[in-house]
């Protein structure tokens, strides 16, 4: 069986995630308290307690890797033969992916996607920036509204492809909002203005992907287990390669439904740790079988379930 480990990005942020690894696996508690440690941030609290941090990017950031670690801790405990062939995720979720193909450290990764998290609020926090997601609207009618829009001098980008008929855009807020009529009347099911504060994977990030490069190059492990890049949907191996498509990942659109597409012959089945958004989003691009392991009882159903 070829398997392909995939990891949600942000948004698929929640309370209590993670707290069933914490308490049912001795790894994924370790790595839990060794990352408050190394981070100084107090992980217990910002992931099973009520506070006003959990949103903000560069807490947000750490929290869904670690959480997706954790997972695949807790499943490396019970099965640790399983690997996968191919690693992939959506948007943060690709440093997840990296880590766990030996291409970071577990703890380095956390540090590096809190520095990342900070440099995007830096970057937005000069503009009014935002994220809204179109749905039931084909790509091309999206793109050419996006470039019309930039016509006019709006900021308006095409930021994620999560799926045939959802598409996430990204830009000036007031911007974002001014064209809302726009897709609706081209044929739009819904558009809604996504609860974010930073306009991930466009041209507004551009200094914070000159800073994450700089960071890039003292953390990276020279060579890695493949994994699948946001930015061309192509596959990737070493610190080289890595270096400039983490930078331009920032600044160019995440192509999720594009590559689960390209490496859905290879795959038998898809892990997603830490969440379901994946699984989601993958029952309307692939008929292949995606299994979300987010407790420890999903990873006990998951290894009965391939092994009969």
């Amino acid at each position: 069986m070829n398997y392909t480990f995939i990891f949600p990005g942000q948004g698929s942020q929640s309370l209590g995630m993670g707290k069933d690894f914490y308490e049912n696996s001795k790894s994924a508690k370790e790595l839990l308290e060794h990352a408050s440690d190394f981070l100084k941030i107090d992980f217990k609290h910002l992931l099973f307690e009520e506070n006003d941090d959990l949103n903000k990017s560069q807490f947000t950031q750490p929290a869904i890797l670690l959480t997706s670690l954790m997972a695949y801790n807790a499943l490396n405990e019970l099965e640790p033969n399983l690997k996968a062939k191919i690693s992939l995720g959506h948007s943060l979720g690709e440093f997840s992916a990296i880590a766990i193909s030996g291409g970071l450290d577990f703890l380095e990764a956390l540090k590096l996607v809190h520095q990342r998290g900070l440099f995007m609020q830096e970057d937005c926090s000069k503009v009014e920036a935002g994220m809204m997601v179109i749905l039931g609207l084909d790509d091309d009618k999206i793109e050419k509204l996006c470039k019309q829009a930039r016509e006019e001098n709006k900021q308006i980008f095409a930021a994620n492809y999560n799926c045939e008929g959802q598409i996430v855009i990204a830009g000036l807020k007031a911007d974002l909002l001014a064209y809302e009529n726009e897709f609706k009347n081209t044929g739009a099911k819904r558009v809604m203005l996504l609860n974010m504060s930073v306009a991930s994977h466009c041209p507004l990030l551009e200094n914070a992907s000159l800073k994450l490069y700089k960071e890039l190059q003292n953390v990276l492990k020279p060579n890695f287990g493949i994994v699948i890049s946001n930015v061309n949907a192509k596959a990737y191996s070493s610190k080289e390669e890595a270096l400039n498509l983490l930078k331009a990942q920032l600044v160019s659109p995440v192509l999720y439904k594009q590559s689960i597409k390209a490496i859905e012959n290879e795959t038998s089945y898809f892990v997603e740790f830490g969440s379901k958004i994946l699984q989601g989003l993958n029952k309307k691009i692939t008929t292949k079988t995606t299994y979300s392991l987010t407790n420890f009882n999903d990873i006990e159903s998951f290894l009965k379930e391939i092994k009969l």
